[in-house]
């Protein structure tokens, strides 16, 4: 089970809310869903939740490319929006998943690859943070502090911003 919100700052501070994230399937549709919550294109924070076992942030601030950090990139990359996310941190995009389904080793069909690298340790997603760990920082939370976050993380960083109540009248 997911959960996902929106934090968008205003002149008078910050605006929580629930969103849906039915239709977004990658990066750009979650950018645009933030960008829809902003006022004055300022910024936006999406936060997504499963279970207490990984959270991510999207931080997008008008029109620039929007900023991610994963909790634990190797179990959000086993759930759907987690895995979006950790791929645009990997750099992994749907040309490379085309490409890892065409025999480009150069050997002709029929031909046994050779037993050495036929691990490929480039698409393995590490175990813990991953991201910009520094996308708080101007907000009150250090690289540090957000790297150490656990369980309730949203909620601690929720309380860095000042907009605990709200975050939990939308929860």
């Amino acid at each position: 089970m997911y959960f996902a919100a929106l934090l968008a700052r205003t002149e008078d501070g910050w605006v929580a809310s629930d969103t849906e994230l039915d239709d977004v399937e990658t990066l750009s549709d979650l950018a645009d869903l933030a960008r829809d919550a902003s006022v004055n294109e300022d910024t936006v924070l999406a936060f997504i939740e499963q279970e207490d076992t990984w959270f991510g942030i999207v931080r997008v601030d008008g029109e620039d490319d929007p900023r991610v950090f994963v909790s634990d990139a190797a179990s959000a990359a086993r759930s759907s929006y987690g895995a979006m996310l950790t791929d645009e941190l990997l750099g992994k995009d749907e040309e490379d998943d085309e490409l890892d389904s065409l025999d480009l080793d150069g050997t002709e069909d029929g031909e046994p690859e050779a037993e050495e690298d036929t691990a490929d340790d480039s698409d393995a997603v590490p175990v813990g943070p991953l991201g910009d760990s520094g996308l708080l920082a101007d907000l009150g939370m250090s690289a540090k502090e957000l790297c150490a976050l656990n369980s309730d993380a949203l909620t601690e960083i929720a309380d860095t911003l000042g907009t605990s109540e709200m975050l939990e009248a939308v929860r």
